[in-house]
Formats: C-alpha cells, structure tokens, sequence
C-alpha cells in the first residue's frame, strides 16, 4: 500500500513522531511518502493516509486544518488514521481533547485516531508559548511514549496489509 505521512509540527517533536510511524509502516512493506500538510497537492496516489498535528491553544496547527478543507472529499474516501500530540506532564496537561480533532473525525470519519504525549523544551519556546505552559500547570519535558508510538503504527501497517487495495483509474 501507498501511504502519504503528513504533520503539521511546531517545534518538531511532533514531526519526529510522524517519522516514527512512517519508519514502522515501511518495515512493514509500505511505500511511504513524507510531506508537510502545506506541501501535499494531491492524495490520489495514495491508499492510505495519516494525518498528524501538534496541539497549541487546544487547536490542531493551521496546515492541518487547511489540507482537510482542501482534501476534505478525498480523505472522507481513503483509509485515513489522525493523531495528535501535544499533553504534557504527569498528568498530562491539558486533559481535554482538541475540539478540532472532534470536527475533523465528524468530518473525515478515520479509521484510526490517538492522542501521544507531547514534548516541550523550554528553551525551543517563545514568550507567549513559555506564558501558555505555565497557565495549563505543566512541567516541560518529552512526555512521548515511542513505544506506545510504535505499537499503533503497527496496528496501522496490520489494517492496511488486510486491506483491499483500492483501483486507480
């Protein structure tokens, strides 16, 4: 199967996830693609899609939210799995989930969705963003679990091996 990895990532922890789960999905047998959400112009080659966001202000970032109002048909169509990072500390801060991943998954109907720990170093942040950690009460840290990260791209590699693969034409 043909998978397009795309993340939306601030500070890049988020992207690093999106590497890990491309790195199982080819050690599976995958072709895997890896581009940013600003950088996709098409998904049609694609048997698989998944879709991740770091999470700032509890909103998914604008390239992710932008590439689901341009592919918005087409990724209600293809097999799609969303993920999102972004809680922080022990426990993990904030606790609700984004409500953007509510309207994306109402919308887009994946597969597969999971929240992942997030990472924050206080020196990679701004004013603004040092003023946000402080106000959700999180302590920074690398709170990602690659473990955890790991077993669900290989949940994912398994689903899609099952998987008919679609007919292009």
């Amino acid at each position: 199967m043909q998978v397009l990895v795309t993340v939306g990532s601030r500070h890049g922890s988020t992207r690093e996830i999106g590497a890990a789960i491309a790195e199982v999905l080819e050690r599976a047998g995958h072709g895997v693609t890896i581009l940013d959400p600003d950088d996709v112009t098409s998904i049609d080659e694609y048997d698989a899609v998944v879709l991740g966001s770091a999470v700032y202000v509890g909103r998914l970032t604008a390239s992710v939210r932008a590439l689901a109002d341009r592919f918005e048909a087409q990724l209600a169509e293809v097999a799609l799995w969303l993920f999102w990072s972004g809680p922080i500390g022990n426990p993990p801060r904030p606790s609700e989930r984004p409500d953007d991943v509510g309207y994306l998954v109402r919308r887009l109907a994946p597969v597969g969705q999971h929240e992942f720990g997030g990472r924050v170093e206080r020196s990679e942040l701004g004013m603004a963003e040092r003023g946000l950690v402080a106000m959700v009460g999180a302590k920074p840290g690398d709170y990602r679990d690659f473990e955890e990260i790991d077993l669900w791209a290989e949940s994912i590699a398994a689903k899609l091996h099952a998987r008919p693969r679609a007919g292009r034409g």
